[in-house]
């Protein structure tokens, strides 16, 4: 699980005399045995420019620029769900220069999405490091008639198959945050995918769907405003900017969990050295006021945790996701 980054920089300091890692105020020292990195690393973003993976990943890249006096180079390859820019770090050189901002679609969700998945998300990648969760929230048109979560359950149950749920697509977040929940609750609801997240915002606002189970950034201005009726967050624990707002798992569903996650993971075969020293640095990174500031403003939490627990994660979420996305009959775009 994720811990507090200040308790990383005193674990990881052991470790890193012991390394012949080196620290200075910005983070880890150039002194190296090996020299890593030596030339410009390559972080690879599976999707366009401006979401929140891309987001993150530049957050990350002006961190380790800064520590390493090396350039971190954005190259963002869509495609597939994520799976062309994914495949292409995990058939690159294990050396540490080209790495993978991963999220919980390419390396949880895709493996259950697409039958011919060209990677495999456990066997061709090494773990780096958890970067950051970002919360969904559930949402409702303020016509629906509930304002707790027990009450839309309820709703659901009494009208099977008439409330619907927009998302951003077939396989998006949103799509299997819902499907998780109906699966939960033993609820039917219809889904309505949209190209996108702003477009089912929009007719969330409108009227023309009921609710929504999405990033809280996205939300967040509608809810304040009175636009939207927030009825609980998906993730263990109440969110500090909605307090107020009760997770689903406190609403009777335990161990009810839907967040989006970030990570950073590496090809296969990468040495152990070049990890540690990747993870060391993020999660100092993670720690900078700077980052921090960043992650507040894109609804996310800071994640940092070790290479093993992080691939231990990775595992749990595949097994997690494949039954939702078989029960929800979901398919990709």
């Amino acid at each position: 699980m994720p811990i507090n980054a200040s308790k990383f920089i005193v674990r990881y300091a052991l470790l890193a005399g012991a390394t012949g890692l080196l620290f200075t105020q910005n983070g880890l020292a150039q002194t190296a045995p090996s020299g890593y990195p030596s030339k410009p690393v390559r972080l690879v973003v599976p999707f366009t420019p401006g979401g929140s993976t891309d987001i993150l990943a530049r957050a990350i890249g002006v961190e380790l620029t800064k520590a390493w006096g090396q350039p971190v180079l954005i190259d963002n390859v869509p495609g597939a769900g994520g799976s062309i820019g994914a495949d292409k770090v995990a058939k690159a050189p294990a050396d540490g220069y080209t790495l993978l901002m991963g999220h919980i679609g390419t390396l949880a969700v895709n493996p259950s999405l697409y039958p011919n998945l060209p990677y495999d998300p456990v066997k061709n990648f090494a773990p780096v490091a958890w970067v950051a969760r970002v919360p969904n929230v559930l949402v409702v048109h303020p016509l629906v008639k509930a304002t707790h979560l027990h009450e839309l359950i309820a709703l659901a149950k009494a009208k099977p198959g008439q409330l619907n749920y927009g998302s951003g697509g077939n396989g998006s977040a949103a799509n299997l945050a819902t499907e998780y929940f109906k699966m939960q609750t033993g609820t039917a609801i219809l889904h309505i995918p949209y190209r996108g997240t702003a477009p089912a915002i929009s007719d969330l606002l409108g009227g023309q769907i009921q609710m929504l189970f999405t990033g809280a950034p996205a939300v967040i201005g509608q809810i304040k405003s009175g636009q939207l009726r927030a009825l609980a967050v998906s993730s263990p624990k109440r969110l500090d900017i909605l307090p107020d707002l009760p997770t689903v798992a406190e609403s009777g569903y335990k161990d009810f969990e839907a967040d989006q996650w970030y990570g950073v993971v590496a090809p296969a075969g990468t040495s152990k050295d070049i990890i540690t020293r990747l993870n060391l640095q993020i999660n100092l990174a993670l720690a900078s006021p700077e980052l921090k500031t960043r992650l507040n403003n894109e609804g996310a939490i800071a994640a940092p945790t070790t290479p093993e627990a992080f691939g231990t994660h990775i595992v749990r979420e595949i097994g997690r996701w494949k039954p939702v996305i078989q029960s929800g009959r979901v398919k990709a775009d």
